[in-house]
């Protein structure tokens, strides 16, 4: 999944016969001699077919073919399918994610030498077995040497740059600790409200309703629960209070809030899900900055 190519440079030699020019009496005009801040522009070499260009960098037609070529076969040995299309737009999606990553992480001043890469591949060398057990790993998965070599290096700026917006995520956070009564028709739910205002205990009637848990929701932050209406209430009560019947697509809720901490660790299937919303928000925010230019 990492963009690789090759630029081939042809030089062409032109011979000129100038003694043979001057037999019939024509000298060749002086050149007019350059500015000395003149410098040559290269040639621009032109691309291999390309699949997709990221602020001018490739992503070549061949990388991506052979990236849903594993990504389908990797679904395969899942038991899922995966159609062409759908594989073809996941692999795109995460080339460029890819790309963007390694981008900002060059321009954060990242940098993975040689040495880094060659330290690298010996140690995957030595896990799969040997360099031949690595080669052979490789050919079956539709790299070549230098593809390889880049992928690699372009997955290790990937990841330093991951890793420096996760690790900005704060592992605390506003948190309630919330039980619930969950019905699924809305008069049972008034008959348990009722029952909650002529003094019935929230925790002993919790537990008619859900013996397992005794609807004990735990701790949670704002933006964890899939039902962003329950948040709402849960954050609006305090401690020891309990809320109206609130309809949701699941049934008809009465929350009540046990405790609150406004700084309580968040736990670690939470700390997980901020993490990747916050890769995913800045992956966004660099897709609008970006110039991605998609073949068609």
């Amino acid at each position: 999944m990492f963009s690789r190519f090759r630029i081939v440079y042809f030089i062409l030699l032109v011979s000129v016969g100038l003694s043979a020019c001057a037999s019939f009496g024509w000298t060749p005009a002086t050149p007019t001699p350059l500015p000395p801040t003149f410098t040559p522009i290269p040639p621009t070499p032109t691309p291999p077919p390309l699949a997709a260009t990221v602020n001018g960098e490739w992503i070549t037609q061949a990388e991506f073919e052979a990236e849903v070529e594993r990504y389908r076969a990797a679904q395969q040995a899942q038991g899922q399918e995966a159609s062409l299309e759908a594989a073809s737009a996941a692999v795109l999606d995460d080339l460029v994610a890819q790309v963007l990553l390694a981008q900002a992480a060059r321009e954060g001043g990242f940098e993975i030498t040689e040495a880094d890469l060659n330290s690298r591949l010996e140690a995957l060398a030595s896990q799969a077995g040997g360099a031949e057990a690595l080669s052979k790993w490789q050919s079956a998965h539709g790299y070549t040497e230098e593809s390889f070599r880049s992928a690699l290096k372009r997955a290790a700026e990937a990841a330093w740059m991951r890793d420096k917006i996760i690790a900005a995520v704060p592992t605390t956070a506003d948190q309630v600790h919330a039980r619930q009564i969950l019905t699924y028709n809305e008069e049972t739910a008034r008959k348990a409200a009722e029952q909650l205002a002529g003094g019935a205990s929230f925790v002993e009637l919790a537990a008619l309703y859900d013996p397992v848990t005794g609807g004990d929701l735990g701790w949670f932050p704002r933006g964890y629960l899939l039902e962003p209406k329950l948040e709402e209430v849960a954050f609006a009560l305090q401690a020891g209070q309990y809320s109206e019947v609130i309809a949701s697509e699941v049934g008809f809720h009465i929350l009540y809030v046990v405790e609150r901490d406004a700084q309580r660790p968040l736990s670690p299937d939470a700390y997980s899900i901020f993490q990747q919303r916050a890769l995913q928000a800045w992956l966004e925010q660099e897709r609008t900055k970006a110039i991605i230019v998609l073949s068609p």
